[in-house]
């Protein structure tokens, strides 16, 4: 049931393989969630939730926070702003209430979001999202 393999240690102890993080119907976490590995929500989520790789949020999952990551499928419900790194997906049964920055973006029809969507190669080299914090500082600084 659970692969017990032995993952190998990067230099500051951080695991290089890949892991994948489940959080089931029914379950509802308070606060920030951060992984190196895939997350799948179909739980709720009341804070952000950052990711090195990929996170799918299935149809029954909701994140009410900022989400950002490399990769994303989403057939749930976020309220709050996405930063992906590579390529979005919004599935037909994806709500979003928030602002999307992505690289790549696909939206099959019957999803919706309520926001401004930035697109493009600005946020390419991203780590855990700050460097695409920093580019907003400067674009609203550069405003006034």
């Amino acid at each position: 049931m659970f692969n017990l393999k032995q993952q190998p240690m990067a230099k500051n102890n951080e695991i290089t393989g890949q892991s994948i993080n489940l959080i089931g119907a029914g379950t509802s976490i308070e606060g920030e969630v951060k992984s190196s590995g895939d997350i799948r929500i179909d739980g709720i989520i009341n804070g952000s939730v950052i990711s090195k790789a990929k996170v799918v949020i299935g149809a029954t999952g909701s994140v009410e926070g900022d989400v950002t990551c490399q990769n994303a499928d989403v057939s749930g419900i976020v309220k709050g702003k996405i930063i992906v790194s590579e390529m979005l997906f919004l599935k037909s049964t994806a709500r979003i209430t928030g602002d999307i920055n992505a690289s790549k973006l696909v939206v099959e029809s019957g999803a919706s979001f309520t926001g401004s969507c930035n697109m493009g190669p600005m946020i390419k080299d991203m780590k855990y999202g700050e460097r695409a914090a920093e580019q907003e500082e400067k674009a609203v600084a550069g405003l006034h």
